[in-house]
């Protein structure tokens, strides 16, 4: 199934998506990867304001290319998303809502999908430069230093995803080798 998926993001608009589902996105989105992260986790845990709201957020795992001239950020295509395992519960915990990367996700990221009402999706791997005409405009808001791995807020208009965990824990991964593994057994 396809859905589209519009600002303002909220667990309703997530619960019905399944594993396996076309989403196309439009609205806010941040990025941060694993330096990012860390900085993030420690503001948590000093008490310090965070450089965007973190409630209904979704953050894409991605460190883009510079941009070429005229456009608004270089190829951005996703990161390897376990990564990001060490600090996704307690992101998730806080009220992100989603997250967009590639590959599979630890149990305890799983756990916290179903017990947020979260999503994980992935982006499309070897198709950077594509997914960057989805980005209107792209812009660091916080830890510049860390180049390719600051935080950036993007406005998308319908980037492409697929849903890989959903808010009841169907792992797409898990189902797509389940169905293959049946059909080798015919």
């Amino acid at each position: 199934m396809e859905h589209r998926l519009r600002e303002p993001f909220t667990k309703e608009n997530v619960k019905d998506f399944k594993a396996g589902d076309s989403v196309l996105i439009t609205g806010t989105i941040y990025t941060a990867r694993d330096a990012a992260h860390k900085r993030l986790t420690e503001l948590i845990e000093n008490g310090e304001n965070l450089p965007f709201a973190l409630e209904d957020s979704i953050i894409y795992y991605v460190g883009p290319t510079p941009a070429k001239p005229g456009k608004p950020i270089g190829s951005a295509g996703p990161t390897t998303s376990y990564r990001m395992d060490a600090y996704a519960p307690k992101m998730l915990d806080l009220g992100q809502l989603a997250m967009i990367g590639k590959g599979q996700r630890s149990a305890e990221v799983k756990d916290a999908v179903v017990r947020n009402g979260a999503v994980y999706m992935a982006a499309i791997g070897g198709a950077a430069a594509l997914i960057a005409g989805s980005i209107v405009s792209s812009e660091v808001i916080a830890f510049d230093d860390l180049g390719a791995e600051a935080v950036r807020k993007l406005y998308v208009e319908d980037f492409p995803v697929t849903v890989v965990i959903d808010s009841e824990g169907n792992d797409l991964y898990e189902l797509g080798r389940e169905k293959y593994l049946k059909s080798q057994a015919k």
